[in-house]
């Protein structure tokens, strides 16, 4: 199986300045970075701090062994009475990727995760935004590899964005593809 980055260089490359006449290789947009992110509000909401520090702490760690890399918490901006958050509480928690660990993930993601998820049939288009970022929905944090179903306490959702340099929607899907992302056709 070839490797992520290599397919970018040796196939990629090629067939995006091919279709969208790219003069130079350096203009052919790239993957930039991949952000990992869940909200964990709902989660805490009217539970002890004693208890808010270990569903922190699962996340944390459940976080971490998916990405390799040691996600930071978000805090909430304001107070929102209905949502029972408070000014500086802890309501999420992200990882932003780059580089080899990016590529790594990606694989990951593309050749064993998404198959795992149940009745998935490929990326829909409405996944990416005006800009070509795409962000997929993950339901249960369980179908990653690196997690023991066994030891889990708690399952959480989470959101994966991958940010490309493309201009446009239609310069991203096209790269995705190239890339092996399996994308729904329109």
């Amino acid at each position: 199986m070839i490797k992520l980055k290599e397919k970018y260089k040796k196939e990629a490359v090629a067939a995006m300045m091919e279709k969208f006449g790219y003069k130079n290789a350096m203009a052919v947009p790239k993957l930039a970075k991949v952000t990992v992110n869940t909200g964990i509000g709902r989660l805490i909401v009217g539970k002890t701090s004693e208890e808010q520090k270990r569903i922190y702490q699962s996340i944390l760690d459940d976080l971490a062994l998916i990405c390799g890399q040691r996600p930071v918490f978000t805090k909430s901006k304001k107070s929102i009475a209905g949502f029972k958050t408070r000014e500086g509480m802890l309501i999420g928690a992200k990882i932003t990727l780059r580089g080899k660990k990016m590529y790594d993930f990606l694989e990951r993601v593309i050749y064993i995760t998404l198959p795992r998820i149940r009745d998935f049939r490929g990326i829909d288009l409405k996944c990416f935004d005006k800009d070509g970022n795409l962000t997929i929905p993950v339901k249960e944090h369980l179908v990653f590899p690196e997690i023991s179903p066994e030891r889990v306490k708690i399952i959480f959702g989470l959101e994966i964005t991958i940010v490309t340099t493309a201009k446009n929607r239609e310069k991203s899907i096209e790269l995705l593809r190239l890339l092996g992302f399996p994308i729904k056709s329109s």
